[in-house]
């Protein structure tokens, strides 16, 4: 038997949460900060109320910001804040008071943050650097009154790396002219060619591009994706940035896009397009929806501005609006996705990005692991191991069709199905635990194409936390992001190989220590 030994107090602390669940309503136990049922260990979460989009993703001065939308009444969505939190690694964060709050230009939707180097805003003073928050303003007045220009975007700075925020004094700096009902989340940053800002906005069904010398002051530039992409709900956090092509000089133009409702499994998802982008507009020759995640809890994601090595890192909201609302948590609600590096990749002739954790997760990973355990072809294993629901698994093979179950002493079970024979990755949730706090929730499995991928060997990395699975396939070529909530921790894994003639390799499964 193979066995993965975790810390005690994180057993004793889960096996608490399990046996809280047990009793009856009218005996509630207080539960620790952060050892609550359902808590992520290793993903970020508020200390407690509603969270939702990933805001202002921006480093400065050493710190990585992260804001996000906030409500801070209750674990539903209310008057939107900006959130706060900072870290020195994108993996350990520390809570910070909330940074932006409701004003009588509306609720503080979602938005970026720069650095204004070069103090073209005239906000900084006394040699100290501005960072500038640029953020959609909803008018929940306007909205009642059935008017359909009530979202417009403002902008706020901060000379104290992010403690404390002013407003500025004559938002909003863009009105909602033309009247578009969804009229919102601006992302900006500095274009080196036009010596200028440029912003990306979505406009119900589709993106619009401004520029700007001062970051007050903004000129309409373009549209893009009218008839371009998925269209199955409304557009939403825009992130418009340049990647070089792994292995080569070439450079092109990625623009990112949420929906909602219209992801390929249902309700959020993430599309992308590659292209070209010369100050003015952005072009892509791309016809069909290409999909960042192909699980159903990675959305409204954006990148990070002002990162050392001008790596593209990219965080998301691990969640969908099909069930967000209602996930069986008690004293906050949801989680962000693993910060994850993107990059882009061609194949033959078509462009595709992938998406995979950053180095520095690996720094969480314990020395205590299950090393090469082999499942011979047309075998199945099963491994006993403490500590699955909070693990790093690595597996490489060239085995074309297998199946990963983890399970619980309930037969709780997920279930994961690599079928290379029908080109198809699914992913099984409906027997995965609590399923029915929503009907969507467990309704179907959730199938991912397995297109732009080598040949073999595949290699797998999965991360598994108390309540979600992130998958990652061939360097995140492939990427597939699910909540799960099973009733009593998963402690079992089994490996059935249905391939007659090539074996399953478990290189690894380590421990991820909590990140609080």
């Amino acid at each position: 038997m193979n066995k993965l030994i975790i810390s005690c107090s994180i057993i004793i602390a889960f096996v608490a949460c399990r046996e809280d669940h047990k009793k009856a309503q009218n005996e509630p136990e207080e539960e620790s900060t952060y050892q609550e049922e359902y808590r992520p260990q290793f993903h970020f979460s508020p200390e407690e109320k509603w969270m939702n989009d990933p805001n202002g993703l921006v480093y400065h001065e050493g710190i990585y910001h992260l804001f996000y939308q906030y409500y801070p009444e209750d674990i539903v969505w209310g008057p939107m804040h900006w959130g706060h939190a900072v870290s020195e690694d994108m993996v350990h964060w520390e809570h910070k008071p909330i940074a932006l709050y409701p004003d009588e230009n509306g609720l503080i939707f979602s938005g970026s943050a720069v650095v204004d180097k070069k103090n073209t805003s005239g906000f900084g003073k006394e040699g100290k650097t501005p960072l500038v928050a640029i953020f959609t303003y909803h008018s929940m007045e306007g909205e009642k009154e059935g008017r359909n220009d009530f979202q417009t975007q403002g902008i706020a700075y901060s000379l104290d790396n992010g403690e404390t925020w002013n407003k500025y004094a004559d938002n909003p700096v863009i009105v909602n002219g033309e009247g578009i009902k969804d009229f919102r989340d601006p992302k900006v940053f500095w274009h080196k060619p036009s010596n200028g800002w440029i912003l990306t906005l979505v406009a119900g069904d589709h993106a619009k591009f401004y520029s700007s010398k001062n970051l007050k002051d903004w000129t309409y530039l373009s549209d893009f994706g009218k008839s371009q992409g998925a269209h199955g709900g409304v557009w939403e956090c825009p992130d418009l940035f340049p990647l070089q092509i792994e292995g080569s000089d070439e450079e092109k133009w990625v623009l990112i896009i949420s929906i909602n409702p219209g992801a390929p499994n249902g309700g959020s998802g993430t599309q992308y397009f590659v292209g070209d982008f010369d100050g003015t507009t952005f072009t892509s020759n791309q016809k069909n929806p290409k999909w960042l995640d192909y699980g159903t809890d990675n959305y409204a994601g954006v990148t990070y501005n002002n990162v050392p090595e001008e790596e593209r890192i990219f965080i998301g909201w691990m969640s969908n609006w099909d069930y967000a609302r209602d996930t069986p948590t008690k004293k906050w609600r949801s989680a962000m996705t693993v910060p994850r590096k993107l990059s882009l990749h061609k194949v033959e002739d078509d462009y595709f990005l992938a998406n995979y954790p950053i180095d520095k997760m690996g720094d969480l990973t314990s020395p205590t692991v299950i090393n090469q355990v082999e499942v011979a072809a047309a075998a199945t294993d099963t491994l006993q191991v403490e500590g699955l629901y909070q693990s790093e698994i690595q597996l490489k093979t060239t085995a074309k069709n297998f199946q990963l179950l983890f399970k619980n002493e309930l037969d709780e079970v997920l279930v994961l199905d690599f079928d290379a024979t029908n080109q198809i990755l699914t992913v099984d949730r409906t027997l995965s635990g609590k399923v029915d706090f929503q009907e969507d929730f467990g309704a179907k499995k959730h199938v991912a194409p397995l297109k732009g991928l080598k040949k073999g060997p595949h290699q797998f990395k999965i991360l598994m936390d108390w309540s979600s699975m992130e998958l990652f396939m061939d360097q995140g070529m492939l990427s597939i992001t699910e909540q799960l909530f099973p009733t009593s921790p998963y402690n079992t894994l089994i490996i059935n190989n249905e391939n007659g003639s090539e074996p399953i390799i478990i290189q690894s499964i380590k421990e991820m220590k909590s990140i609080w």
